[in-house]
């Protein structure tokens, strides 16, 4: 079990959320403006509902960190609810059961949310006890993680995670100009996807389209979802093992963003091309690159379409996840559903929520990416402090000596 690891708790209208990160080194730099500034990414992008006016997302660290540097102990955050206040009668953990509580109760199950399936694994008599806990509210927590996780990655090892959204309710970038105009320079891409409200560093064509695809979903009062991209530079090789399967890296990636809410598909690289292309066109080649400065032969990789990762284990190209996210459950445009208590046909439940949250998406994604390779890095190269880990791993980089020249 990896040391690294954390675990959230609260509830999307409770008092707030708190996290627990564990095994974090002794000797990080971490600040609470570092952490809120990827809390505030997260509250950003169109279609975004009324709870982002609501909530200014603050971490309070509460244990583990001494005048910013962390000490070694479980790392304590708080995020609070600022929407607790309108909720604090109906959603008290003492007293009774009164008035407030029977107005929020609900029995009519939300297709595509965990209400049915919390019906029958906990016998709930109100559904209102699986909304609270499986909200993506939760995810501000895991991006209070995530960021603590970023800071382990840039400190050590120099890793940089970005995302950009590539779909969004049926409209595509364009792949190629992207390719074309980028190429591998992904901090230049990221940082046109975090210029404007959708995080996509498509063409104006392109965000115009979204946005109006948006407009009309709110105004038919449907959700959509999209594809997000993830990707992380500077990853040595050598993260992760094939040796037994619960350790491969790409496995360990795919559930870490698989369990962000309302994510249904996962591809490293270019996976999906798999199912179409023949194994000459779709792996990635290895050829000569030149000489170095010290007269050692050095290797490319002229392709990426593996996606960093080959057998399970980093390969030191840029680490590549791709996440689909569903269109949210919870629509004004209710599908049909059953009164649990009644047995009779009804529309689902409807409460306040997002159009689309696909440009958040993205900045969880970041996070739990960030964490799976933090957990990856610290397990091969030291978890005690930050100082044993970047010497072992610049002690590992000196044996990574490419062939002698021919």
């Amino acid at each position: 079990m990896a040391s690294f690891r954390f675990l959230t708790a609260g509830e999307s209208h409770g008092p707030g959320l708190t996290v627990i990160v564990d095994g974090v080194p002794a000797g990080l730099r971490v600040t609470q403006d570092a952490l809120n500034r990827q809390l505030a990414r997260r509250q950003l992008g169109y279609g975004r509902g009324g709870r982002m006016i609501i909530e200014t997302d603050q971490a309070t660290i509460l244990g583990g960190v001494r005048f910013e540097k962390t000490t070694g102990a479980p790392i304590a955050l708080l995020i609070e609810n600022r929407d607790w206040k309108n909720w604090e009668s109906a959603m008290a953990s003492g007293g009774e059961w009164g008035e407030a509580a029977e107005q929020k109760k609900f029995m009519r199950p939300r297709p595509g949310h965990a209400d049915l399936a919390a019906y029958y694994k906990y016998g709930l008599s109100d559904l209102r006890d699986a909304l609270e806990r499986a909200s993506a509210r939760e995810t501000a927590a895991r991006t209070a993680a995530g960021a603590i996780a970023r800071e382990i990655l840039a400190q050590i090892a120099g890793i940089e995670v970005y995302s950009h959204v590539t779909r969004l309710g049926g409209v595509d970038v364009d792949r190629p100009a992207l390719d074309a105009e980028f190429g591998d320079d992904w901090q230049s891409l990221a940082a046109r996807a975090e210029a404007n409200d959708l995080r996509c560093a498509g063409s104006d064509a392109i965000l115009s389209a979204m946005r109006a695809r948006i407009d009309q979903a709110r105004r038919d009062g449907v959700t959509l979802g999209g594809e997000v991209e993830i990707i992380a530079v500077g990853a040595p090789p050598g993260l992760g093992s094939y040796a037994q399967w619960d350790r491969r890296l790409d496995g360990r990636l795919a559930q870490a963003v698989m369990s962000v809410q309302a994510v249904k598909s996962v591809t490293i690289g270019a996976g999906d091309d798999g199912a179409t292309r023949a194994g000459d066109v779709f792996h990635d080649e290895i050829v000569p690159g030149g000489l170095s400065s010290t007269q050692t032969m050095t290797l490319q990789r002229p392709t990426n379409r593996a996606g960093g990762l080959e057998a399970g284990v980093s390969n030191g190209r840029p680490v590549i996840v791709r996440a689909v996210m569903k269109p949210i459950a919870t629509m004004r445009k209710a599908l049909a559903s059953v009164n649990l208590e009644t047995g009779e046909s009804e529309a689902a439940h409807f409460e306040r929520s997002d159009v689309t949250a696909v440009a958040a998406c993205g900045v969880v994604c970041e996070a739990m990416t960030a964490f799976t390779l933090a957990q990856a890095l610290l397990e091969k190269f030291g978890e005690d402090t930050v100082e044993d880990a970047s010497q072992a791993l610049l002690r590992y980089r000196e044996r990574l000596r490419p062939p002698p020249a021919p």
